[in-house]
C-alpha cells in the first residue's frame, strides 16, 4: 500500500471526529423517548366517554371533556354529522370535536369559544383524502391544528385552527394548510395530543402489531419544526409502550383518544373493552412519566 498523503491523513482525522461527534451528540435530528408509567384509571363510560377527550382551560384551572356516540347533539346528527372522534382545546379555551359522516366528501369541525358559542368549519376533502376525522391536536401556540386519515399512512394534515387562527372562517372551506411528512407509517391513529411545540403523543389502534412488534402502541412523534402551515415538515415515529390492556373479557380491545395535561403533566387515554365489558371496564388510564 502506497504512503498516505498529509491531506489523506488530516481526512482520516476529520472523519474519525466526526464520527465520534456522532456517538458523543448523537445523530442530527435524534430524539430521546419518553417513557410513561401507568398511575391509575377511571371507568369510560361507554355512551359519553368512549371516544375522546380533552383538558380544557378554565379560570378555576382546566375541566376534563369528553367525547361518544351519546355527546353528539341531535341537530348535529340529523344533518349526517353521525361519527366524532378526540378533541382537543386551545391554550385560550376553544375547543374543537372532530366530525364525519358517511358520504359528502367533507368533514366537519365543530368549536366552542370560550364564552360557550358554538360554530362549525367544514373542510372539503383534498384529492385522495381520507374521509375519517378520527382526532385533532392544536399547536400549543393555537394557531395551527393536526389531524390524521383511518387506515396506514405516513402523514399527518396540518390545517389552521378554526376560530382561532384569523385566517379561518365559518362561511368558508376550512383549507388544509400543511403536511407532517412521518419517517414509517403508523396504522389507525386515534388521537394526538401536543406535549411541546414539536413534539406529539399518540394512540394507536394498530390490530396486529406488524408495524411496532405490539398491538395499541403509544407513539411519540417528534417533528422537525413546529407546524406553522407555510411548509411541511418531517415527523420521527417511536413507539413508547404498549398501552394498557385489561378486562373480564377476551377479545379485541379498542384504542382511542389521548390527552396531555401540561398542567399536572398527566396523560390520559381511553381504552375500550372488548364484547360485553365495553359496558363495564372500558378504562380512562392515567400515566405519568418515568
Amino acid at each position: 500500500m502506497p504512503p498516505r498523503t498529509v491531506r489523506q491523513r488530516c481526512r482520516t482525522v476529520l472523519t474519525a471526529l466526526a464520527a465520534l461527534a456522532f456517538v458523543v451528540c448523537g445523530a442530527p435530528h435524534a430524539t430521546a423517548a419518553d417513557t410513561w408509567s401507568e398511575a391509575g384509571s377511571d371507568r369510560a363510560d361507554p355512551l359519553t366517554e368512549s371516544q375522546g377527550l380533552a383538558s380544557v382551560e378554565v379560570p378555576a384551572g382546566s375541566a376534563n371533556r369528553y367525547t361518544g356516540i351519546g355527546t353528539i347533539p341531535l341537530g348535529v346528527s340529523a344533518r349526517g354529522w353521525n361519527h366524532v372522534g378526540d378533541p382537543d382545546a386551545a391554550y385560550d379555551g376553544h375547543y374543537v370535536e372532530p366530525y364525519q359522516r358517511d358520504s359528502g366528501g367533507a368533514k366537519m369541525f365543530r368549536v366552542q369559544a370560550p364564552g360557550g358559542g358554538w360554530s362549525e368549519y367544514v373542510h372539503a376533502l383534498s384529492p385522495g383524502e381520507a374521509l375519517n376525522n378520527s382526532w385533532v391536536a392544536i399547536s400549543p401556540d393555537g394557531q395551527w391544528m393536526l389531524s390524521g386519515e383511518w387506515g396506514t399512512m405516513t402523514r399527518l394534515l396540518v390545517f389552521p385552527t378554526p376560530g382561532v387562527n384569523p385566517a379561518t372562517s365559518p362561511s368558508a372551506n376550512l383549507p388544509q394548510a400543511a403536511t407532517v411528512r412521518l419517517d414509517r407509517a403508523v396504522r389507525d391513529v386515534q388521537g394526538c395530543d401536543f406535549v411541546t411545540a414539536t413534539r406529539l403523543l399518540c394512540s394507536s389502534d394498530d390490530p396486529d402489531g406488524t408495524l411496532f412488534g405490539m398491538t395499541k402502541p403509544l407513539l411519540q412523534i417528534d417533528l422537525s419544526a413546529a407546524p406553522n402551515g407555510s411548509a411541511d415538515v418531517t415527523g420521527q415515529v417511536t413507539a413508547l409502550r404498549q398501552l394498557p390492556l385489561r378486562s373480564a373479557c377476551s377479545g379485541a380491545f379498542e384504542a382511542e383518544g389521548i390527552d396531555y395535561d401540561r398542567r399536572t403533566g398527566t396523560l390520559r387515554v381511553i381504552v375500550v373493552s372488548p364484547g360485553f365489558c365495553v359496558l363495564t371496564d372500558s378504562k380512562t388510564y392515567r400515566l405519568t412519566r418515568g
